[in-house]
């Protein structure tokens, strides 16, 4: 039932018609547009703060790149070497057809892990598997925890995993071999499954249907940031261990973990559904820009539409919303779709950095411009955002990154051309993904929101997983088919799924899933018409 606690004050345009039931009520989206509609100072700190969680992210998601590295070795020149064994090692493919004594590492052992432990000459699965376990623990993450927000709040579910994240990536500098490694990778990611899907949720949800974009592309750009900050940690840290990485970037994050605790607050929309709702009332005066509108308390009531036929979607039950996505047959139409397309982009997403060292260019450089393309990736959707058509959107940037992806592979394309082709499927990947999250948040209701949204991750993780073991693959047959072929293929194919799921260009949030469902009938009716 409606609860009895005025808000708002009467007499705003933006509020929805009185109801014949309720004559002074209004909607829960109108309310929290007219509280929060426009965007303040408070709501640009809490969106900031909350969006920083993606830079952490970022950090441990490609920080393999540089301490699983494959290093450079050279021949050994020492004064027992023959002139013939020494020209048979440096015509040598690679090193494991050798023996130990004929070559070296150009840098220190303990630089990489694949030197330190031996991993070079292992096969594809075992040099793959810390990378491939982190993100098989972010899968997992995505399905235990990730979920947990539309039950235990975006903010609290947000703080325990950056916690847990920083604990885990602490204890990764202890690993005694590539078991412990690869163990404590995989709790890594598991903890880290849930951060980038309560970020984006919590940040959109603490702003006007307006801004929700904009603050959604905040999170991308502190994506980027820790993505870029990683050849610069480095760079500095070239030619010393790699567990430094792992040290640098874990107590920040611990930092940050309590941050959030005591300075971010709840989604109020959150807050309402789960019937806490002096605490949405409290959230809302916090971060309202227009304190007028929270003056008077006497008159008004908010109602949710449809909330007296949502019991269900306020089910206590952690896994109530996975349960509803999946019994209702539209919801679990659009989650399917979404997730096919998030497993080609994903492929290509996280693939991309981790095989752009095998095209032969300086790892630091390549890794600072793929870093980089994300860039204008950002800015693209930051700003056309507003005026991008969703499908046509996703289609396009997924056939241009499977395209130049392909391109990649081709033998008569030259080596400077394959790095700009390599640039161009990534940066079309990233601003694929950046829409992709933006697209699924209006997808779908707020009662089921941060499930679908972790679900769509998910399938973008599962890409992480399987890149690695392709980009071991074609490292071990010296062919770039095995990851750029494959990568563009994929991609291809699943960016055609983009056209079976409808425009929400403009949509407003609904808040349940009668609400959702009742929307989805009017639009069809609409379009029945045209």
């Amino acid at each position: 039932m409606a609860d009895s606690s005025p808000l708002l004050t009467p007499g705003s345009d933006s509020a929805s018609e009185p109801t014949e039931k309720h004559p002074h009520s209004i909607t829960l989206d109108d309310a929290i547009e007219l509280c929060i509609g426009k965007f303040g100072r408070a709501q640009f700190f809490q969106s900031l703060l909350v969006s920083a969680a993606w830079l952490f992210d970022a950090q441990q998601t490609f920080i393999a790149v540089f301490t699983d590295a494959q290093p450079t070795w050279h021949c050994s020149n020492t004064t027992t070497t023959t002139e013939s064994s020494n020209s048979s090692c440096y015509s040598a493919p690679t090193q494991c057809a050798l023996p130990s004594s004929s070559w070296a590492w150009d840098s220190p052992a303990h630089a990489s892990t694949i030197s330190e432990w031996a991993l070079n000459c292992s096969g594809p699965i075992l040099a793959g598997l810390p990378s491939s376990s982190f993100f098989m623990g972010c899968l997992l993450g995505g399905l235990v925890i990730a979920t947990l927000a539309d039950s235990l709040g975006r903010k609290n579910m947000l703080v325990i995993s950056t916690l847990s994240m920083s604990v885990f990536t602490l204890l990764t500098v202890f690993s005694p071999n590539i078991w412990a490694y690869s163990a404590l990778r995989l709790l890594s990611g598991f903890a880290r499954g849930s951060i980038g899907t309560c970020a984006l949720v919590l940040a959109t949800e603490l702003v006007g249907q307006r801004w929700r974009g904009q603050v959604g592309i905040i999170g991308f750009f502190c994506f980027t940031i820790g993505f870029l900050s990683l050849p610069a940690i480095a760079f500095f840290n070239k030619g010393r261990s790699w567990r430094n990485l792992y040290f640098i970037s874990s107590l920040p994050t611990l930092l940050y973990s309590f941050s959030l605790h005591f300075f971010v607050s709840e989604s109020p929309r959150w807050l309402w559904i789960k019937n806490r709702k002096d605490e949405a009332i409290d959230t809302l005066k916090r971060i309202s820009s227009h304190n007028e509108l929270l003056v008077d308390f006497n008159h008004v009531v908010i109602t949710s539409q449809s909330q007296e036929n949502n019991d269900n979607d306020n089910d206590n039950d952690m896994y109530s919303a996975m349960k509803i996505l999946v019994q209702n047959k539209w919801a679990l139409k659009r989650l399917t779709t979404v997730m096919i397309l998030g497993f080609g982009i994903g492929l290509v997403y996280y693939g991309m950095p981790l095989g752009v060292g095998d095209l032969g260019f300086n790892l630091y450089l390549s890794v600072t411009l793929n870093a980089l393309s994300e860039l204008p990736a950002s800015l693209i959707t930051f700003f056309l955002i507003g005026r991008l058509n969703r499908r046509r959107s996703l289609l396009g940037f997924a056939t241009a990154s499977g395209v130049a992806s392909v391109l990649c592979c081709v033998g008569f394309v030259e080596r400077e051309t394959k790095i700009v082709m390599e640039l161009v499927s990534f940066f079309s990947a990233c601003t694929a993904f950046n829409v992709l999250l933006i697209y699924t948040l209006e997808l779908f209701p707020t009662s089921v929101r941060n499930s679908a949204l972790s679900m769509v991750r998910q399938a973008l993780v599962m890409g992480g997983v399987v890149c690695p073991l392709m980009v071991m693959t074609g490292r071990k047959y010296g062919s770039l088919i095995w990851t750029y072929g494959v990568f563009g293929f994929v991609i291809l194919c699943s960016g055609v799924f983009a056209a079976f799921l409808p425009e929400t260009l403009g949509a407003a949030f609904c808040d349940t899933m009668d609400e959702q469902e009742q929307h989805n009938k009017n639009e069809n009716k609409e379009n029945l018409l045209r």
